[in-house]
């Protein structure tokens, strides 16, 4: 798996940083993308100095979310909730499962946003340096809760098999986004959602969908970019030697972010209606 710190192996500066990307995000967990930048040794720390105003003020969010408003995504065929009780997923975890989509449709184009930023700043731009930002946004409420997430290597062969199917590689080492392995959870409807996806992993409608959110969000970061203050003086910033290997990281975000919150949407708008709302 591509290299990360988890949440519960934080400590220090990374855990407060961790923290408040919680807190900003509105989802109980710290994504991928943060916790492979923790494992680089001052990346995550001069990342978050440089780009947390913007963040901490809710207008990276705010356009993130605008940018995804709408966005049509192909439909599933519906899932009974007979189906699911026979896959195991009782009314618990049904509730989970719809957080967890819901969850990484509502953080994906955050991260995006933030990776946009990222980009500008290793390829050489500075921001004009804003005079300030209000301080004074009140994230939504956070989902949950959510499903673990499941350790690929602790899994047998075969469900080992059908998490890595939905993965992808980064260099020479395999990565599978966190929504596949909160499905994890419940073996039987991951492999349901591993059948049913794969038509639609190269799809051309699902490719034009997450298309278009890529386009929307690269269309808002001029104007988020465009608000940030100067970067601070410390921390430092990282070596420019690492660059490429960061850049490549984030190439692969921009491929599987946008897929989080297609995807997403897709699984959560095939479960069944909420109990106490259907017909």
């Amino acid at each position: 798996m591509l290299a990360e710190l988890r949440e519960r192996d934080a400590t220090g500066e990374i855990a407060a940083i961790y923290d408040e990307i919680r807190r900003l995000w509105a989802v109980p967990y710290v994504s991928s993308l943060q916790r492979h930048l923790a494992t680089r040794p001052g990346w995550l720390e001069w990342t978050w100095a440089a780009l947390r105003p913007v963040f901490a003020s809710g207008g990276a969010q705010v356009a993130a979310w605008r940018a995804a408003d709408g966005l049509t995504v192909p439909r599933l065929a519906p899932i009974s909730r007979h189906a699911l009780r026979v896959w195991g997923v009782d009314a618990d975890g049904e509730a989970a499962i719809r957080a967890a989509c819901a969850s990484f449709v509502r953080v994906s184009p955050v991260n995006l946003v933030l990776s946009g930023l990222l980009r500008r700043l290793l390829r050489g731009d500075r921001p004009p340096g804003a005079a300030g930002v209000p301080r004074d946004w009140t994230p939504p409420p956070p989902l949950g809760p959510l499903p673990s997430l499941v350790d690929l290597v602790s899994l047998p062969p075969a469900q080992q098999a059908v998490l890595a199917s939905l993965g992808t590689m980064v260099g020479q080492q395999p990565f599978v986004p966190g929504l596949y392995r909160m499905l994890a959870s419940w073996p039987a409807f991951l492999a349901h959602v591993a059948t049913v996806l794969r038509p639609y992993l190269q799809d051309a409608a699902t490719r034009a969908a997450c298309r278009r959110l890529l386009d929307a969000v690269d269309a808002e970061i001029p104007a988020v970019f465009a608000a940030l203050p100067t970067p601070p003086v410390t921390p430092p910033m990282p070596p420019a030697c690492e660059f490429a290997d960061v850049l490549a990281a984030l190439d692969t975000y921009r491929k599987t972010s946008p897929e989080m919150v297609v995807f997403g949407r897709m699984i959560g708008d095939a479960l069944p209606a909420r109990e106490g709302r259907e017909l």
